[in-house]
């Protein structure tokens, strides 16, 4: 089902999906891309789909300036998209069908899913940060957006990507230069999984590690041979994470 989910005057679409064999009531994983990304990227409909095959809901979303959502990619920053998922959750929280409200995302939506967790604890039942974007707000400190420089006390209009049609604004330093991961995720106390591909080169997997140590209940799988969007050997990530489902009984 194709929805539209308004946070303030943004329109988020999104893709809600329901497993065809359920009860009453079923639990629904929230599914964020990552950066210049959107909801239909083959990694994350693979995931989908093998939550929907275990009787589990989704629900899909393209975040601010992304995808077919409202707002311009140069517009966009980690508080807009802590934002939006916060208006999706408080759609799904509606949800009458609804049991459980698990988060996962990936890349930067990963990062999403680790701040968000800590805001949203009471009704978050588990996290699942795919490749997490934890080095974004550690790196713009330290003068670094994307691999090129920035002088963080004389932050410029606009930074260009290594993708030609995207721009980035100079909020988006501005916002990710007061973000602290390490003090979200341990404000989390549910059941985490974090999954990273060993070879990532867009994200290294030592960093992701450190991250995952503060959490009080998590599980970190490395993939071998694996990139940051699962190029390689997507059905080695999609079999832990069906894995981890069925052990912690996220499917019920």
């Amino acid at each position: 089902m194709n929805l539209k989910i308004m946070d303030d005057q943004i329109a988020l679409d999104a893709v809600l999906s329901m497993p065809e064999k359920r009860g009453t009531k079923v639990p629904l994983c929230v599914i964020i891309h990552g950066f210049t990304g959107n909801k239909d990227e083959q990694h994350l409909i693979a995931i989908s789909d093998m939550m929907n095959e275990l009787g589990m809901a989704t629900l899909r979303v393209d975040m601010y300036g992304h995808g077919l959502s409202g707002g311009t990619f140069r517009n966009h920053t980690l508080y807009k998209w802590i934002s939006n998922a916060m208006a999706v959750l408080d759609y799904v929280h509606t949800l009458p069908e609804i049991s459980r409200i698990y988060l996962a995302g990936h890349s930067q939506g990963g990062l999403i899913a680790m701040l968000v967790g800590a805001m949203e604890k009471d009704r978050i039942s588990g996290l699942m940060p795919l490749s997490p974007a934890v080095t974004i707000p550690e790196d713009t400190r330290m003068g670094r957006i994307l691999g090129h420089p920035v002088d963080i006390n004389h932050i410029e209009d606009s930074y260009a990507t290594d993708k030609e049609d995207y721009v980035l604004g100079g909020n988006y330093v501005r916002v990710a230069q007061t973000i602290y991961p390490e003090i979200a995720v341990k404000q989390y106390k549910g059941p985490v999984l974090i999954v990273h591909g060993q070879d990532d080169k867009t994200i290294p997997i030592e960093k992701v590690e450190e991250m995952s140590a503060l959490y009080a209940d998590c599980r970190f799988v490395a993939i071998p041979d694996e990139t940051h969007c699962y190029d390689n050997h997507l059905d080695s990530v999609v079999d832990v994470i069906r894995t981890y489902i069925l052990e912690k009984h996220w499917n019920e």
